[in-house]
């Protein structure tokens, strides 16, 4: 958007459509704050990787009843030329953000509107919920407004289509062109109240139900297992309390200071279970209570933290890699130990996940599938390849998902997975963290880290572009002494392959991602976070792991290695 545009849409808000409130509110950013005004309007808020995501607040680049509205009324306008009128169907959910409930009332209001048949979840439930809830109510599309793991200001909005999954190529641009299509003027806001059904324990039920039977799979004695868990006052409490209660688990303690729902997040510095800081409570919890594992999800119940006690009966926080190692491994196991596991079945994960992963399924004689950063790949590749099972799916940024009756990573039937993992092997006495240093043997000792900067506003945006311009006109050539060997370029669809002077193409969607790889096999992926103004680092080192004695010492060279490389990268 160029200057000129710029100050046209602002000028805009101080005008009808708009309403007075609106219309006060311009005009008072504009004079107090010229910094502020211009961050507000310089652009169009835009759908990333997981939906669109944005800080709460009046202009085109906030997120408020209009560029919701907006949105809506595009995705109204695509629906119609899509399916037939009188078949048309939307399931609205939200989470605990502020005016994630007013919103969520508007934007049925606008489906309404537009005669369009809408099922409203009474009150908030997590996103994996959602997406299967527009499968069960046989929606041609979903709607949950929802910032995940985004900070208090944040909230967002996520698009499903009728698989059950977010959006992707073609729906995802076509959708976009529409919506940039639809003018101000044209939302309808006035809602007809007998399109629109109030929706809650008949859903609830169902998806409990279905994540009972697709996560207890385990044998083991779940009376005997103790476990704490934080929603870190988000949604998960709804339901996850339940699931795990009716799986047998009888000694589940729910942390007190964090199960009330809150969009202010009063008890953490951040709401996402990545960051350690936010699972102090229930690890202290877990120690008076000498508790066997940890649970903690996101506000939007998508994503998945696990606490489990490593040989020397310490808490340690799993990462994303860790669990769904552990997790796959567990999965392909039992298929194998049920004579389940079929010929052509796959696991779904992501280019900047760990390699680790691909050698795991290689001993299982599984297709290992990769896909862009976003679980909406992952649902891509189950609905491309219907003739092939579906095993599970995970990526590094803590989430996964179970089969696939969910089309989205979730935290729900993660969590009774983890528990029938770290239970059953309570029960044969051994841990969750014995199977993980047991798969570091058998497949490798992969070990990864993740670095964010953060880069706020229109400069903070520039900035980024810059970092990721210089990594691609000065390519790295040797990392912690290692020749690059491969560089992969998702924005411009290239593999080069250096030592051998060569070039293929990438079979993926653009993406702005590159990712570099050592001889030895160490991996640096970069990319700009598409839900944050942040740019993310991922670093992954492999070794190999002789015995659970040696684990420690290991560790820390692996440990250096990665200090070694974010040194020599000067981050």
């Amino acid at each position: 958007m160029n200057n000129e545009t710029f100050v046209q849409n602002a000028l805009a808000w101080e005008n009808e459509p708009f309403d007075s409130a609106t219309q006060q509110a311009t005009q008072k950013l504009k004079k107090e704050n010229p910094e502020a005004f211009e961050d507000a309007f310089y652009k169009n808020l835009e759908f990333g990787t997981g939906g669109m995501r944005g800080v709460m607040g009046i202009g085109t680049n906030r997120v408020n009843r209009y560029t919701f509205g907006r949105n809506t009324q595009g995705i109204a306008n695509y629906l119609k030329k899509q399916f037939p009128e009188e078949n048309l169907k939307v399931v609205i959910a939200f989470d605990c953000r502020h005016q994630s409930d007013t919103l969520a009332k508007t934007v049925a209001a606008i489906f309404s509107a537009n005669d369009i048949q809408v099922y409203l979840f009474s009150s908030l439930r997590p996103t994996p919920e959602l997406s299967f809830a527009v499968k069960e109510l046989n929606c041609q599309c979903g709607i949950v407004l929802t910032a995940s793991h985004n900070p208090p200001e944040y909230n967002g909005y996520k698009v499903y289509w009728k698989d059950g999954g977010q959006i992707v190529p073609p729906q995802d641009a076509a959708i976009v062109n529409e919506i940039e299509s639809v003018d101000f003027n044209d939302i309808l806001f006035t809602e007809k109240a007998s399109k629109i059904e109030i929706i809650d324990k008949e859903v609830d039920d169902s998806f409990i139900d279905a994540s009972i039977q697709n996560g207890r799979i385990a044998t083991a004695n779940r009376d005997g297992f103790k476990i704490v868990f934080t929603p870190l006052h988000g949604t998960s409490v709804t339901i996850l309390p339940q699931v795990l209660e009716k799986s047998g688990y009888s000694q589940l303690h729910v942390v007190e200071e964090q199960a009330t729902p809150d969009g202010d997040f009063p008890t953490v510095v951040s709401p996402n279970p990545e960051e350690t800081e936010a699972l102090t409570i229930a690890m202290g919890i877990a120690k008076k209570t000498n508790a066997d594992m940890v649970i903690g999800t996101d506000p939007d119940a998508d994503r998945l933290g696990i606490v489990v006690r490593n040989h020397d009966q310490q808490l340690v926080i799993l990462n994303g890699n860790q669990a769904m190692m552990v997790m796959t491994h567990f999965l392909l196991e039992k298929h194998k130990q049920n004579n389940t596991l079929s010929k052509n079945a796959f696991v779904g994960s992501t280019v900047v996940s760990t390699p680790m992963i691909q050698r795991l399924t290689e001993a299982y004689g599984v297709e290992c599938k990769l896909g862009l950063t976003g679980f909406k790949w992952i649902a891509k590749m189950i609905e491309d390849f219907p003739d092939q099972q579906f095993i599970g799916g995970g990526e590094e940024s803590f989430g996964f998902m179970v089969g696939d009756f969910v089309r989205d990573k979730d935290a729900i039937t993660s969590s009774l997975l983890a528990c029938e993992i770290a239970a059953e092997a309570k029960t044969n006495g051994r841990t969750f963290f014995d199977t993980l240093i047991a798969c570091y043997i058998k497949y490798g000792f992969y070990k990864e880290r993740l670095i964010s900067i953060v880069k706020k506003g229109k400069q903070g945006a520039s900035e980024i572009q810059n970092i990721m311009k210089s990594l691609r006109s000065n390519p790295l050539t040797h990392i912690n002494g290692s020749a690059v060997c491969r560089i992969e370029d998702y924005e411009n669809s290239t593999l080069s392959l250096p030592l051998q002077g060569k070039t293929e193409e990438l079979p993926f969607p653009k993406s702005n991602v590159l990712i570099y790889e050592t001889e030895e096999g160490t991996r640096i992926a970069a990319r700009p976070s598409g839900t944050e103004p942040k740019i993310k680092f991922y670093f992954s080192v492999n070794t190999k792991l002789d015995s659970a004695d040696k684990f420690k010492e290991t560790e820390a060279v692996l440990d250096q290695k990665i200090e070694r490389i974010i040194s020599e990268m000067d981050l």
